[in-house]
């Protein structure tokens, strides 16, 4: 019973670490109609910048402080001078430009830290174990569970509670009637691509000293969070968290029972869903 109540703690930690890259993701479609192949580029980018400010500084708060920032603002860049440019243009497009970046970023991280993956160390702080009773669990994964968890509150009242929200969200419905009342609507968009992408740079970083960082965890981690939207239903916020949730669960559960089949059933839940509700389980037609 205790390995599969760790399983299931991990599960809930590795889906809130997918929440935070499968939310920025369906918030970038759900407002600009964008498709972004590059997220997992930029997940990578907020890893290795971890491992950086970390080997430099030795302290990982500081990198989980900058790190997102740091891809937010590369982000925000990218849009205004490039992403922009494509709006207009069909998803096909969309998905060569974003291809081109990811694949640039990819090239760039091997160019500048090697093709050999790397390891960064948890904090002292949250190093060893918590006991409880005859049951132990890591303290750094447990960190990460409660920390997704006030982010994903955080955001929720961000999108929900804030004007900032109320235009994300009345932008998704209809954006040129938004642009009409007044608002930058360019500005706006870029604001939500840099939030939809500094948070895959923050999943990155919290992934960091449990998963390691090595060049080419990018396509894998897009493919993740694509199935987590499919999932939980394109630009729905409860839809990225159940959705990420449901994934870490069965990801994590199916190590233990089945762990040559533990890839092939979170496609299996994939398609379970498709099935039943084509649009996921919070999403729309």
């Amino acid at each position: 019973m205790s390995l599969y109540l760790f399983q299931a703690l991990n599960g809930i930690g590795l889906g809130m670490i997918y929440f935070l890259i499968s939310v920025g993701l369906t918030i970038i479609f759900g407002l600009l109609n964008f498709v972004n192949f590059a997220h997992g580029a930029y997940y990578l980018l907020g890893s290795y910048l971890c491992f950086t400010l970390v080997s430099l500084t030795g302290s990982f708060w500081l990198a989980l402080v900058i790190a997102p920032v740091v891809v937010a603002m590369l982000a925000w860049v990218t849009e205004k001078t490039l992403i922009r440019r494509a709006y207009h243009l069909p998803h096909t497009f969309h998905i060569l430009i974003t291809l081109g970046i990811a694949l640039i970023i990819q090239e760039l991280s091997i160019a500048i830290w090697g093709p050999i993956g790397k390891t960064v160390a948890v904090p002292d702080a949250l190093s060893g174990v918590i006991s409880i009773g005859d049951f132990f669990y890591p303290k750094y994964r447990l960190f990460v569970i409660l920390f997704t968890a006030v982010i994903a509150l955080a955001l929720w009242l961000l999108l929900e509670r804030t004007r900032f929200g109320a235009l994300v969200r009345a932008g998704s419905e209809d954006a040129q009637t938004v642009s009409l009342l007044g608002t930058h609507i360019h500005k706006l968009f870029a604001l939500t691509f840099a939030l939809g992408v500094g948070l895959a740079g923050l999943a990155g970083v919290l992934a960091a000293p449990i998963r390691g960082v090595h060049p080419f965890i990018g396509p894998e981690v897009l493919g993740l969070a694509f199935v987590v939207v499919v999932i939980g239903g394109m630009g729905s916020f409860s839809g990225a968290l159940v959705g990420g949730l449901v994934v870490g669960l069965v990801q994590s559960l199916m190590t233990t029972l089945w762990p040559q089949g533990a890839s092939l059933m979170i496609y299996g839940a994939m398609a379970v869903v498709i099935l039943l509700r084509p649009y996921g389980l919070f999403g729309r037609a």
